[in-house]
């Protein structure tokens, strides 16, 4: 049975890694739909529903960069997991920072899985793809649960 499109919200500054990840999703005909927010602020605002993100969608799962202004993702990843109608929803912590120390923190504060983002852009690609397949098609999401 095929699943429904997993709805993924991408907290990410570097445009770089923004169109790498909706191109390996795209290039693997991976079933998703997928937001953007660039920065911890606005991650918050759109997991919490607060203008501009009335609307949106709740997100299935959440792809957190650690280094990203205004709230860094340890900031966006703790605020989730303290959040009674959010804490049930994964995150993925996928960073550039292979240091022990954030690797501690962001297990200590809940993430689902960390991932040190691969500097070669196949292995990144491959990856995503992993990431994706593990998510959407082995583990089963609460779905819906998320609102606010």
């Amino acid at each position: 049975m095929k699943k429904d499109k997993i709805k993924i919200l991408l907290v990410e500054d570097n445009e770089g890694d923004i169109v790498l990840t909706q191109e390996a999703f795209e290039m693997a005909n991976i079933q998703s739909d997928m937001e953007v927010v660039r920065d911890g602020e606005q991650a918050i605002s759109y997991l919490t529903k607060t203008a501009p993100f009335q609307d949106v969608p709740a997100p299935d799962l959440v792809l957190l960069d650690i280094n990203i202004p205004r709230k860094n993702g340890h900031e966006v990843l703790k605020f989730i997991k303290e959040n009674e109608s959010l804490r049930q929803v994964p995150v993925i912590m996928l960073t550039t920072s292979s240091s022990q120390k954030d690797i501690n923190e962001a297990y200590e504060n809940h993430a689902s899985c960390y991932i040190i983002k691969p500097v070669e852009v196949d292995a990144f690609l491959k990856v995503i793809v992993e990431i994706e397949n593990f998510w959407s098609n082995i583990v089963e999401l609460p779905r819906n649960k998320f609102v606010l």
